[in-house]
This record gives structure tokens, sequence and C-alpha cells, in this order.
């Protein structure tokens, strides 16, 4: 799922793709997080918890959130959450 801000920003860079953020999300870099954000990810993929990566894409700062029951995960603008 993403949000209209994205939605805005996929509109306005033809081109941009965000599946490879999605993958590396999946996979487990988390992108421009700090080192405490990082390490709290990795252990929310062990505890069912949250996590959030944040990467930069046509100069935007952009989130991903995989919730807790990881029934979705959604991308949004950080002035969206």
């Amino acid at each position: 799922v993403y949000t209209q801000g994205i939605e805005q920003l996929l509109d306005n860079n033809v081109g941009a793709n965000l599946s490879i953020y999605l993958q590396r999300h999946q996979s487990g870099d988390w992108g421009e997080t700090c080192i405490e954000d990082k390490i709290t990810n990795d252990e929310a993929t062990k505890t069912g918890e949250r996590v959030i990566s944040n990467y930069t894409i046509c100069d935007q700062s952009v989130w991903i959130i995989t919730e807790r029951d990881r029934s979705v995960t959604t991308i949004l603008l950080p002035c969206e959450y």
C-alpha cells in the first residue's frame, strides 16, 4: 500500500521504482535509519514487532513500515505519518 504523497512523488518522477526499496526493506536493509533503529528493526523481525525503513527516493525521504502482524506494508512520506 502507498499513500497519496507517494503517488504524487511517482507521478512527478516518471521511472521512479519503489520495488527496489521494498526488496531492500524485505531483506533487512533498513536504509538510512540510525544504528539504534537498525538494531530495533533486527530485533523486531525476531519478535514480531513493527519495522520501519527510511530511504531517499527522488530527493524525498520515504518510509516503509511493516506492521507487527505483517498484514500490511505501507510506503509513505514522513509528513503523512
